[in-house]
Formats: C-alpha cells, sequence, structure tokens
C-alpha cells in the first residue's frame, strides 16, 4: 500500500502549509499599516483610505469655492483613488509573499480565475479516479 501512495509527500505538503500560515501571519500584521492615498490634481482634496474604510480627508479652504456638486465629484474621485491605491499596495505585498500562489490575482482576471478554477476540477477529477482505482485495485488484491 505504501507503493501505491508514495507519490504523495506528506511532510512537504505539511511544511508547505506551515509556511503559508507563517507568511500569513506576517502579512496580517503588515497589511494593519497599510495606508492607501490619493489627491486631486489641484491639491484641494487628499484622502487617506485603510483595512477600515476612510481614515482621513483633507479639504483645502480653496475647496471650499468650489460648488458642492464639483466637491462632491473630487471627494468621491479621490477617496476612489486612495482605495484603489490601498489595493495596490495589497496585491504587490501579496505578490511578494506569495508569488504565483497568490490568492488575490484572482481579482484583477475574473475570466483567467474561471479558467484556472475549471483547470483545478479537472485535475481534482482526474486525480480523484486515479487514487479511487488506485483503491480498488488494492482492494481486489486484498479480496483475492
Amino acid at each position: 500500500m505504501e507503493r501505491e501512495f508514495g507519490a504523495l509527500d506528506f511532510d512537504k505538503i505539511l511544511r508547505n502549509a506551515e509556511e503559508q500560515m507563517a507568511r500569513v501571519a506576517e502579512l496580517r500584521t503588515s497589511m494593519i499599516e497599510l495606508t492607501g492615498r490619493a489627491q486631486d490634481e489641484d491639491g484641494l482634496v487628499t484622502a487617506e483610505f485603510g483595512g477600515g474604510g476612510l481614515k482621513d480627508l483633507v479639504l483645502h479652504p480653496k475647496a471650499m469655492r468650489l460648488t458642492s456638486g464639483e466637491l462632491a465629484e473630487r471627494i468621491k474621485t479621490v477617496i476612489e483613488e486612495a482605495a484603489a491605491d490601498l489595493q495596490r499596495q495589497l496585491s504587490e505585498m501579496m505578490e511578494e509573499a506569495f508569488g504565483e500562489e497568490n490568492p488575490l490575482r484572482f481579482g484583477r482576471d475574473p475570466e483567467s480565475a474561471l479558467e484556472q478554477v475549471r483547470q483545478a476540477q479537472a485535475a481534482y477529477d482526474r486525480t480523484h479516479e486515479d487514487l479511487m482505482g488506485q483503491l480498488d485495485r488494492i482492494r481486489q488484491r486484498m479480496e483475492g
């Protein structure tokens, strides 16, 4: 039976899982400190965005000369840009920590993510069928 399952290196699988968990713990600590920043082209509206949402919004006194609609639009745009900056920083951090195994890479290309899920499902199905076939052969040998 050991020959049949010899291709699986459970120690390696466990080591990889432990390494990933250590990286996640380090990332959690670093992610708390991440802050996305943005400013409009005139420097009238500045925003900082963190994991809990908007951290800071600064309006230059000259911003009060804008119409309420213009000011509202600038505020929304700057907050969106600050959130995007935070997302970019987070993606870079995850890419650095996990490389090709970066779980956030799926958010950038949903169609690619779906294709990878389909491929993973097909690989799982093949592995499951192979394993069940091997178990069936082992059972037959033990019964025979």
